[in-house]
């Protein structure tokens, strides 16, 4: 059996763009409209986040403690990885970090430096590109290496999309997606993107019969219809399967997705003799995870699948996941396992 650790849990989300694009109007919402998400927020300084709003609960040293359960942390590029410490430490209740590019390093560099961090608690979340639809074409004039930044991201966010007439918006959508080719694109505004798409919301157990105050989340929620609709965006789809899957198949399904998938999570069911626990796997944009575990005391052996994207073509999918599912003839031995080995 494949030797069980503990996996990855807590993502590692970056957010890119240029000046003005709406990363600190994104990070804002994210806080306000947390859904119960612990946000580990990591800036350059405290003056880009919205503290007051946010009932600052208190301060000690580089971190801000916010009212909601998230952080708050300043720092410079060269603290990265001890501020994951802090962040994603073993005492951290933590369910996520999200990195602000702007002022702290480029966006290949963050990438490198979580992909390398030696921190056994965090795994790399996916880099958001803020594109500012009004001024695009004119940045990208001046700035030429916003292409590279746009082509980076695992998730591109059109932003100011109300600023712009429909024929001026689908032009910029047709540059952006020559270069970012099948990535993800999301159309918003005023930085609204739902939580549930860049990362899960976890199930913590709440009595509900008991009468309870409003909480600070509920209090914050920007309750209003743009509010209540930004996940009209995206869409998920689910697979599930107690048939083991062909590992070959499987890893070149992730390396080669259907339509706009932008997070692929959940277990997977191999049943190769050796490598009989199951697969964590959590895929973002280009980047997979499948790192073993074992299964739990009474689990049925079974892969369980999420996909989540902005345009998603759940029947394509469906059908690549059911040609994923193990047939007579497919080998069965140690080298059946060497494509998922690159990911683990």
């Amino acid at each position: 059996m494949a030797a069980a650790r503990e996996h990855r849990s807590i993502p590692v989300v970056l957010i890119s763009g240029f000046l003005g694009s709406g990363k600190t109007t994104l990070l804002n919402h994210l806080l306000r409209n947390n859904r119960g998400i612990r946000i580990g927020v990591v800036v350059n300084d405290f003056g880009s986040i919205n503290i007051d709003s946010m009932m600052v609960a208190g301060q000690i040293d580089e971190v801000v403690s916010l009212g909601n359960g998230c952080l708050c942390c300043a720092v410079d590029a060269s603290d990265m990885d001890s501020m994951f410490d802090v962040l994603a430490g073993s005492t951290s209740n933590i369910d996520v970090v999200v990195v602000e590019a702007s002022g702290l390093a480029e966006p290949r560099n963050l990438i490198r430096m979580v992909l390398g961090s030696e921190n056994p608690r965090i795994y790399y979340g996916g880099l958001v590109g803020m594109i500012d639809a009004v001024e695009f074409d004119a940045t990208r004039s001046k700035h030429p290496e916003i292409d590279q930044h746009v082509q980076l991201a695992d998730l591109v966010v059109l932003n100011k999309s109300d600023l712009l007439e429909s024929s001026d918006l689908d032009s910029v959508r047709t540059t952006v997606r020559a270069l970012v080719d099948d990535t993800p694109i999301l159309t918003t505004e005023r930085g609204r993107v739902d939580a549930e798409l860049l990362f899960d919301v976890p199930k913590r157990v709440e009595n509900l019969t008991e009468a309870r105050q409003m909480s600070l989340d509920e209090l914050l929620y920007e309750d209003d219809d743009h509010a209540r609709h930004i996940h009209a965006g995206y869409s998920a789809t689910s697979f599930e399967s107690q048939e083991p899957l062909d590992p070959r198949r499987f890893v070149d399904m992730l390396e080669n997705p259907a339509g706009e998938v932008y997070r692929i999570k959940g277990f997977v069911h191999f049943g190769i003799d050796g490598f009989d626990g199951k697969y964590v796997l959590n895929t973002v944009g280009r980047h997979i995870s499948l790192q073993p575990a074992s299964w739990d005391a009474g689990e049925i052996p079974a892969t369980s699948i999420v996909s989540i994207g902005t345009d998603i073509d759940e029947e394509l999918i469906q059908i690549r996941l059911l040609d994923c599912v193990r047939r007579s003839g497919d080998p069965i031995d140690e080298s059946a396992m060497l494509p998922v080995h690159r990911y683990s």
